[in-house]
């Protein structure tokens, strides 16, 4: 069986119970992790999470809905999410705002 890669919009970018940060690109990412690396495999959030990622690889949902179950079952397990630091030359100026300070 192929099953289709399917990316998220934005990555979820998970910290790990370990400590690691972890990006999880597609809801296939998010699947395998559900179903076989999961750190308890119990949970509201997360039987929804498996639901809408399956039925997201059977084009029988929206990607966006299969993320947000995603998310919300790794905060219900405890796993926060994280964010990427953009760098400075990528960094998008606001209008009427100073640039941010120089590192250099």
């Amino acid at each position: 069986m192929n099953i289709p890669e399917i990316p998220f919009r934005v990555p979820v970018r998970a910290r790990l119970l370990n400590g690691l940060d972890h990006s999880f690109l597609s809801v296939y990412d998010a699947l395998d992790f559900l179903e076989y690396e999961w750190p308890s495999r119990r949970g509201e959030r997360y039987e929804q999470a498996l639901h809408h990622c399956r039925a997201a690889l059977n084009n029988l949902a929206p990607v966006e809905l299969a993320r947000e179950a995603f998310i919300s079952a790794c905060l219900e397990a405890g796993m926060p999410l994280t964010v990427e630091q953009a760098p400075l030359a990528g960094r998008v100026r606001v209008k009427g705002h100073p640039p941010p300070p120089s590192t250099s």
